[in-house]
């Protein structure tokens, strides 16, 4: 997932959410609307952060309708990227592909190199689910290059696992493995730990595709423990599902419908496609302006 730094140095994201509608209130009181508009993009982005999916479009919509009419083209691109993630996260891959081709002509267009590549990564992460598998590998590795230059390693583990998981789906199981590696590594080093849930799912569920089904679990309790503490249901719910799986393939089948039955609850709670149907990225491009 997609983080400024704010964002992964706070794990209290209700109180964050809290503090930035707090902040929203004087300004709309003065009726300033370029002020109103960076507190509604922060709720959205930890509304998104916390899969409240419906909360964080209609923050986003409205902080994108105030950068229109104050014409802040970066806002705009802030967040076209933000309700791509949201239409991505929630299985709306034409919409979503839609938003994240306009933040990346803005960020184009403003010299962004952040919006660009972040809106790449996205994109990627559409084009892998929509079974297009070269374009996504492509735009992957295009990003990643972009994240290297600036020396942006919080959003490079993002794109490695994004590129691992194409590589899986390719079954190039040890390029798949060399790039979540990668990415574990630089979420260490960044200390972003949404970052190492998200990798620690993608190593398990490339466990589970070369029959490691021990090791597959581990990598999702891992991720589980980590998701957990942070209050995300979606990665949440990601390791529960592989867990379950990995229980089933190794006939443990009362195990494994107890996980599946857990993840399924998640998934639905927050309206989210299920892996069955949409396996859920491991970006979710949030930026706040």
């Amino acid at each position: 997932m997609l983080l400024s730094p704010m964002q992964t140095t706070t794990e209290d994201k209700p109180a964050a959410a809290a503090s930035a509608t707090q902040a929203l209130r004087p300004y709309r009181e003065l009726d300033d609307q370029a002020g109103q508009a960076a507190p509604l993009t922060l709720i959205g982005v930890l509304r998104v952060i916390t899969d409240d999916y419906p909360a964080a479009a209609a923050c986003l919509q409205q902080a994108l309708e105030l950068h229109r009419d104050t014409g802040y083209r970066s806002g705009q691109a802030d967040a076209f990227l933000n309700l791509g993630a949201v239409q991505q996260l929630t299985g709306h891959h034409p919409a979503a592909a839609t938003y994240l081709r306009q933040a990346q002509a803005l960020g184009h267009d403003i010299g962004d190199r952040s919006h660009q590549a972040m809106a790449i990564t996205e994109l990627a992460a559409v084009q892998r689910l929509t079974g297009d598998y070269r374009s996504a590998a492509a735009s992957s590795q295009q990003a990643l290059g972009l994240f290297r230059d600036a020396g942006d390693l919080r959003n490079q583990t993002d794109s490695l696992n994004e590129l691992g998981l194409v590589q899986q789906l390719s079954g190039d199981y040890p390029a798949a493995a060399a790039s979540h590696q990668q990415a574990l590594a630089l979420s260490r080093d960044a200390g972003d730990r949404l970052g190492q849930a998200e990798t620690l799912n993608c190593l398990g569920e490339l466990a589970s595709r070369t029959a490691e089904g021990r090791q597959a679990r581990d990598h999702h309790a891992q991720a589980l423990a980590i998701a957990l503490q942070l209050g995300t249901p979606a990665e949440e719910a990601r390791a529960l599902d592989g867990i379950g799986h990995s229980h089933l393939r190794d006939r443990h089948p009362r195990e494994g419908i107890a996980c599946l039955e857990q993840a399924l609850t998640i998934y639905q709670r927050i309206g989210s496609p299920t892996p069955a149907a949409s396996r859920k990225p491991s970006s979710s491009s949030v930026k706040a302006s």
